[in-house]
C-alpha cells in the first residue's frame, strides 16, 4: 500500500441555492480544487462523484458524475458514481483513496454535490426517508414503538421554562384591515388551491414509492412530515441516554451554542449567527430535547478533493500536501441495544491503521446531524468515557481552545449538512486546520485530525459509516 496525500480541497459556502443547479455547483468547486491544487484537469486519472438526491428532484439518474463532469472538461477517464446517503462525500473519498494506495491510479478526484432544498416541504423530507428501509416502514415504526416504550422521557416533555416561544406573525384579520384583507384573498384562494393539488400529488408519489399500507404508516407515525424523520431519531436516542446517564437538554445547547460559535468564524457556512445556550434552548420545538438550532439545517453544496500517491508527490509540492493516515468504510448490522456501536468498531480499525489514539486526535469533525450526534460520537470515538459526554461538552473541552475542539467549521448543525457534500466538506475544514489557514477558528498546533461522517439508518445505528485520520503536512 503505498502513502496517500491530499494535495488540494474546496468546497462553496453551503446554502439555499434556488438559482444553481448541480451542473453550477460542481463546476464552482471543480475550479476550486484544481487551483488549490495548482494542477490541470488532465493530470486526474480517475474521479468520484457522490450525490442522493438529483434523480429524485430533477429526474438525474444512472450517470450524474459523467453528465456534470464532461462539461468541465473531465472525461475519457473513469468516473464512479457514488451513492451512500449522508456517507457518500467521504465514501467517494475512501473509493479514490484505496485506488492511489492500491497503484491503480497516481491522482483522484472525489467530488460530492447535493441540492436538497425545494419549494415543495414534503417532497423535500421525503427524500429522507431513502435513508431508511422504505420496504419495511411499518416494521421500522413498530421497532421503535418498542424501543421508545422503554424510555421513561416522552418526545412531548418539555420544560415549563422554554415553553413559552416568540409568538408567530399573524396576517390581520378582516377586522383588522378589512380592506387589506379583501384584497389579498384572491392570492390566499389561489395558494389554497395549489396547496391542495400539491397534498393530492404528493399522496400518489408517496404512495407508489412506499406502498398505500407503508405511506399510512408514515402518515400516523409522523414522519410525512415537516422536518427530517432522522430527528425523530435523534431524539429518541438523545432522550435513551438521558434516561441512563442524566444528559440533560442543556447540555445538548452546549453542543449547539459552541458549533454556532464556531460557525460565526467560518465564511462558507450556511449559517454564521453566533447562539447563546438561551437561544438555543428557546429556539422553534422538533422533538424533545432537539430544538431548531439543535438540527442540521436543509440546504444545497459541494465540495471537493484531490488526492495523490506519495511516491508521485514532489511533482505537485510537498509543502501543503495533507497524509491520509487512516480511511475506514464501514456498514451496521443488526443489534441490541446493549452491543457495541458501529463507531466504536470502526474507530478501533481507523486508530490501528493510522498507529494513534484518540488522545492523539488534535481536532475532529464529527457528524452532528444533531446535537446529540456529537455528543454521542465523542463517546464512541473515546475523546471522553460511555455516558459523559454531555459533562464533557459543559466542561468547554470541545470549544476552540479546548483540549479536543470538534466541528470548528459549525457542523453540520451550522455549517449545513448537503448531504453528498458533507464528508468532503469535513475533510475541507481538517485540511484547512492542518495547513494552518483557519483564520480566526484556527486550532494551534493541530497536526493530526479525525472526520467521522454516518450515513442512513437501519435499526440502531447508521447504514454505513466512514472515518478518516489526517496527518499536517511536514514542517519545512
Amino acid at each position: 500500500m503505498r502513502d496517500v496525500f491530499l494535495i488540494g480541497v474546496d468546497m462553496m459556502k453551503f446554502g439555499k441555492y434556488f438559482d444553481q443547479s448541480i451542473k453550477q455547483m460542481t463546476a464552482q468547486v471543480i475550479e476550486g480544487v484544481f487551483k488549490d491544487a495548482g494542477i490541470s484537469k488532465d493530470q486526474i486519472d480517475a474521479a468520484w462523484f457522490s450525490n442522493s438526491g438529483w434523480g429524485r428532484l430533477a429526474g438525474q439518474d444512472a450517470i450524474r458524475g459523467e453528465i456534470a463532469l464532461r462539461p468541465l472538461g473531465i472525461e475519457r477517464i473513469p468516473i464512479t458514481n457514488v451513492e451512500n446517503a449522508c456517507a457518500g462525500g467521504s465514501t467517494a473519498l475512501n473509493s479514490a483513496y484505496m485506488a492511489v494506495a492500491g497503484g491503480f491510479f497516481d491522482v483522484a478526484l472525489a467530488v460530492g454535490v447535493e441540492k436538497i432544498y425545494h419549494p415543495d416541504k414534503l417532497k423535500m423530507y421525503a427524500g429522507y426517508l431513502a435513508g431508511m428501509d422504505v420496504e419495511n416502514i411499518s416494521r421500522t415504526l413498530d421497532f421503535f414503538k418498542k424501543y421508545e416504550a422503554m424510555i421513561s422521557i416522552r418526545a412531548d416533555q418539555w420544560p415549563e421554562e422554554y415553553a413559552a416561544r416568540a409568538p408567530r406573525k399573524k396576517s390581520k384579520s378582516f377586522v383588522d384591515d378589512p380592506l387589506g384583507w379583501l384584497a389579498g384573498l384572491p392570492a390566499r384562494a389561489k395558494a389554497g388551491v395549489k396547496s391542495g393539488v400539491n397534498m393530492f400529488e404528493n399522496a400518489v408519489i408517496f404512495s407508489s414509492l412506499f406502498g398505500k399500507e407503508n405511506f399510512r404508516a408514515l402518515v400516523k407515525g409522523g414522519l410525512a412530515q415537516s422536518h427530517s424523520p432522522f430527528m425523530d431519531l435523534y431524539s429518541l436516542a438523545a432522550r435513551a441516554h438521558m434516561d441512563q446517564y442524566g444528559t440533560t437538554q442543556r447540555q445538548l445547547a452546549v453542543v449547539s451554542a459552541k458549533n454556532h460559535f464556531h460557525s460565526s468564524l467560518n465564511p462558507k457556512a450556511q449559517y454564521t449567527r453566533d447562539m447563546t445556550v438561551e437561544q438555543v434552548l428557546m429556539d422553534a420545538r422538533v422533538s424533545f430535547p432537539l430544538t431548531r438550532a439543535m438540527c442540521a439545517p436543509v440546504g444545497d453544496g459541494a465540495a471537493a478533493a484531490i488526492i495523490c500517491a506519495g511516491d508521485q508527490l514532489e511533482k505537485f509540492g510537498r509543502w501543503r500536501a495533507v497524509r491520509i493516515r487512516a480511511s475506514v468504510l464501514g456498514s451496521g448490522r443488526d443489534r441490541g441495544i446493549e452491543d457495541e456501536d458501529i463507531a466504536v468498531r470502526l474507530a478501533e480499525q481507523a486508530y490501528r491503521q493510522a498507529g494513534v489514539g484518540p488522545k492523539d486526535i488534535d481536532v475532529a469533525e464529527l457528524h452532528d446531524a444533531s446535537a446529540f450526534g456529537e455528543l454521542h460520537h465523542t463517546e464512541t470515538l473515546g475523546f471522553c468515557g460511555e455516558g459523559e459526554g454531555g459533562r464533557f461538552a459543559d466542561s468547554g473541552a470541545t470549544k476552540l481552545g479546548g483540549s479536543i475542539p470538534i466541528n470548528t467549521s459549525g457542523g453540520l448543525e451550522s455549517r449545513g449538512h448537503p448531504v453528498g457534500a458533507t464528508g468532503l466538506a469535513q475533510v475541507y475544514e481538517l485540511v484547512t486546520q492542518l495547513r494552518g489557514e483557519a483564520g480566526p477558528r484556527q486550532v494551534e498546533g493541530a497536526r493530526i485530525a479525525l472526520a467521522q461522517n454516518g450515513g442512513g439508518n437501519i435499526g440502531l445505528e447508521e447504514a454505513a459509516m466512514c472515518l478518516h485520520i489526517l496527518e499536517a503536512p511536514a514542517k519545512q
